[in-house]
């Protein structure tokens, strides 16, 4: 029995093909994103005297970055909870098909055509003091002088903001949402439902977990995004209810410090980071939990 010829390897430029092919993304990549993060990361930590702290003393020293912080982890917090619920609401009701269906996905879907400072000049012709709703206050005899901007009202522009990102960007989970559920076989809700399980134990324990990647996706780009919020507050409230990309933009404009420009803006990347690591590693968690049972 004759002995099996060994394998030859590959000619060099066979085998450094595929990274010839990477090369001109990996360069496109390295220009586009690594390069203007080092200098971020440079300027964030040059002071005076050369690489210091200087830079973020002067960002924690200041008020109104404790108050942007708050804003927008408040912001974010309930503003991703309410839109998945209304996007798996709207997916539920687009799965049935009802009539018009078409209509209702194409309708909901016209914020994602819309711009952030767009939206809140909309918003705002809703919430000034001379605004819609306070003209239908007016109407209906209940007031109507409520200033809903005005900031000795920070509860009532917390809402008006809410409701602004709420409206602008649940398309764009909606999308993601129905997308998903397209995926997911009817047998499965049919098997359930044969076994008498009702609409939320369908809901619970079959299409939300099918639709897990779909989710995880959306809610990693969502809370980006959310801690991102700038023009939709900058149009509604101004500089009266602060976010964190608002106060980038203030100090790289209004007070021409790029440096503690950077260091605001590294915070918020680092947010974001942790955020997603923290959501990739809790779903990877319960998806194992959940495998084991």
């Amino acid at each position: 029995m004759s002995a099996a010829a060994p394998a030859t390897r590959p000619p060099l430029w066979r085998r450094s093909t595929p990274y010839l092919l990477l090369l001109p993304s990996l360069v496109f990549m390295l220009l586009l994103f690594g390069w203007p993060m080092v200098k971020g990361v440079g300027a964030a930590f040059d002071g005076p005297g050369g690489v210091g702290l200087d830079n973020w003393r002067r960002m924690v020293e200041e008020p109104r970055f404790w108050d942007s912080v708050r804003n927008t982890l408040l912001l974010t917090a309930i503003v991703i909870p309410v839109q998945f619920a209304l996007a798996i609401g709207m997916g539920l009701l687009l799965q049935v098909k009802p009539r018009f269906s078409r209509f209702h996905f194409y309708l909901w879907a016209v914020p994602l055509a819309v711009s952030d400072l767009a939206a809140g000049l909309v918003w705002l012709s809703v919430f000034t003091d001379r605004g819609y709703l306070n003209s239908a206050l007016s109407a209906l005899g209940l007031g109507g002088s409520y200033s809903w901007l005005s900031y000795q009202h920070t509860s009532t522009m917390l809402l008006a903001v809410v409701l602004a990102e709420v409206w602008r960007s649940t398309s764009l989970v909606m999308v993601i949402v129905v997308a998903g559920m397209q995926m997911v076989p009817k047998e499965f809700d049919e098997a359930a439902q044969v076994f008498g399980g009702s609409a939320w134990q369908r809901l619970r324990h079959v299409t939300l977990p099918m639709l897990k990647p779909n989710l995880q996706v959306a809610l990693i780009l969502r809370t980006i995004m959310g801690l991102q919020t700038f023009a939709v507050a900058q149009a509604l409230t101004g500089q009266n209810f602060p976010m964190l990309v608002g106060e980038t933009y203030q100090w790289f404009t209004a007070l021409q410090n790029p440096a503690v420009a950077s260091a605001v803006a590294l915070v918020v990347l680092g947010v974001s980071l942790l955020a997603s690591t923290a959501y990739l590693r809790l779903l990877r968690q319960s998806g194992a939990e959940g495998g084991k049972r």
